[in-house]
């Protein structure tokens, strides 16, 4: 695994929480405004759609963070994939790609499905609205390998995940933008695994395994970051 910037657990702790508000507060702002709107026209159909569909867009946001940066629970907590999946998939109804999972449901470690969950938003931030997420998750015992899989064209890796990945970025790039990449590269390192990427021209596969069975980089040219 590529050493990474170091960044203390307080900083850590308020970059994950301006990422979180950065997240909500434009449905929660939505919100809002559907609200005033109402006390002008009190019964707008038009102002009630906004209030529901923004509200139940923090609602699944809240869900997500939740599990993908919260203790959910305890700091020893396991939890099930099948609620990590449900999560995902409130949250990819919002977001720009549609999300498929295959894998066995079963407990894990907290840091596992957090792993996970991380991969789908780099997934996700990778392509452009109406293309795919697929997670294949291939084993649990006696260490993960998982595969997600970003699937359209513009394909755009988000440039700070690859900086970090190849160990280019300084602590600079760990910023309120660059903390998710960083934080899912963090999750990994912790349970002792590797994440690999491979980029051909209309697809990036993202790819966990033990540190000892990871797969030479290979990235094709040409790729806009």
């Amino acid at each position: 695994m590529t050493d990474l910037p170091h960044v203390s657990a307080p900083d850590l702790a308020a970059l994950l929480a301006s990422k979180l508000c950065h997240d909500i507060i434009s449905p929660v702002g939505a919100v809002q405004s559907g609200l005033e709107l109402l006390d002008e026209m009190p019964g707008d159909e038009e102002s009630m759609a906004l209030v529901r569909s923004s509200t139940k867009s923090a609602v699944v946001k809240l869900q997500f963070a939740r599990i993908a940066y919260g203790a959910s629970g305890s700091s020893t907590a396991q939890i099930d994939l099948g609620d990590a999946r449900q999560v995902a998939e409130g949250l990819m109804t919002f977001e720009r790609a549609n999300l498929s999972w295959s894998g066995e449901r079963a407990y894990v470690a907290k840091n596992i499905a957090k792993l996970i969950l991380n991969l789908v938003v780099v997934a996700n931030a990778s392509v452009p609205r109406g293309r795919e997420v697929q997670v294949e998750v291939e084993q649990l015992e006696p260490h993960l390998k998982l595969t997600v899989r970003a699937i359209g064209t513009p394909l755009r890796v988000p440039a700070k995940f690859r900086a970090l990945l190849a160990g280019e970025a300084g602590a600079e790039a760990v910023d309120a933008h660059g903390v998710q990449p960083y934080y899912t590269l963090l999750l990994a390192r912790e349970l002792g695994l590797d994440v690999h990427l491979e980029l051909s021209e209309d697809r990036a596969v993202f790819t966990v395994q033990p540190l000892a069975e990871a797969p030479l980089p290979v990235e094709s040219p040409g790729i806009e970051a």
